[in-house]
């Protein structure tokens, strides 16, 4: 099984791919400080494997490697998993 996570500006999303096909998605806002975290979602058929942390940590590392902007985590899951996760912690307050 291979994942992916990439960025579908357009969209406003981070989407996670499982061998080509969308399984995962993670919805934010941004503007030229922020990308608040609104909603993070995997795809029933996907679920119980562990993709949500693929998802979060890729898109969260897309972030870090691609931007400066903080981020504003009102999504409880992405919220949670930089809780379990302080080595992302420095993104809530760049």
């Amino acid at each position: 099984m291979a994942t992916e996570v990439v960025q579908d500006v357009p969209m406003s999303r981070f989407e996670l791919l499982v061998d080509g096909v969308q399984a995962g998605i993670s919805d934010y806002v941004a503007d030229d400080e922020k990308i608040v975290f609104l909603h993070t979602e995997i795809d029933p058929a996907f679920r119980g494997q562990g993709l949500g942390d693929e998802l979060a940590r890729g898109a969260l590392n897309l972030v870090r490697g691609e931007t400066d902007l903080r981020v504003v985590a009102r999504c409880p899951f992405i919220k949670k998993w930089i809780g379990e996760n302080p080595d992302y912690a420095d993104l809530l307050t760049r």
